[in-house]
């Protein structure tokens, strides 16, 4: 099955689409952006220049993707979410000329496999959201995020941790956890969450 883009959708004729991708209404994908397998991207969505989806990616409705963003397979970027990449924002120069493409150089949102980003949340570049991380609707990110990270807050802060279902784990001894939907257990070490082999 081909990619199916919308035609309101404007996508532009050097970026690549997998196969069974969908681009909905009104969304942008810029030059050279490449889409993987089973993406879905939102009405008025926008995917900037160069960025990367891997497999099974969702981008909601109006969400921000800006170059060079690198997104692995399963991530979920919910609705109006913003990924940045200015990390010195600036209009102008400091002689007051209008800054170009050749004044800042872009840094890019990394967001590794099965993670998600809640609704109108926002990844302030340079960072890193590791595997099935998950941040909260409204959060700002503004460090990197560990795997299995719940984040939630301005700044964000880890709240919990979950597993690949996205729910919270539950206690199960001291320094483990396990998921009460899939059953899978987890050990912490300094901070760090590590999925147990089966």
């Amino acid at each position: 099955m081909s990619a199916r883009v919308q035609p309101s959708a404007d996508v532009d004729p050097t970026a690549e689409l997998g196969e069974g991708t969908s681009v909905w209404h009104l969304a942008q994908v810029r030059e050279g952006a490449r889409l993987g397998r089973g993406c879905v991207i939102g009405r008025g969505a926008y995917i900037g220049t160069g960025v990367r989806l891997g497999d099974n990616v969702k981008v909601q409705n109006y969400a921000l993707v800006y170059e060079p963003a690198e997104l692995a397979d399963g991530v979920f970027i919910g609705p109006a979410a913003v990924l940045t990449n200015d990390e010195y924002p600036r209009s102008v120069a400091p002689d007051g000329r209008l800054k170009s493409a050749e004044d800042w150089h872009a840094v890019g949102v990394t967001i590794k496999e099965g993670a998600a980003v809640g609704a109108r949340a926002v990844c302030v570049a340079p960072v890193t959201i590791g595997r099935w991380a998950t941040v909260a609707a409204g959060a700002v990110v503004t460090r990197d995020v560990p795997d299995f990270a719940l984040v939630a807050g301005v700044p964000a802060r880890r709240i919990k941790w979950v597993g690949r279902a996205g729910v919270p784990l539950q206690p199960d001894g001291p320094g483990r956890w396990r998921c009460p939907v899939t059953g899978t257990s987890y050990v912490e070490n300094e901070d760090t969450l590590t999925e147990v082999e089966s």
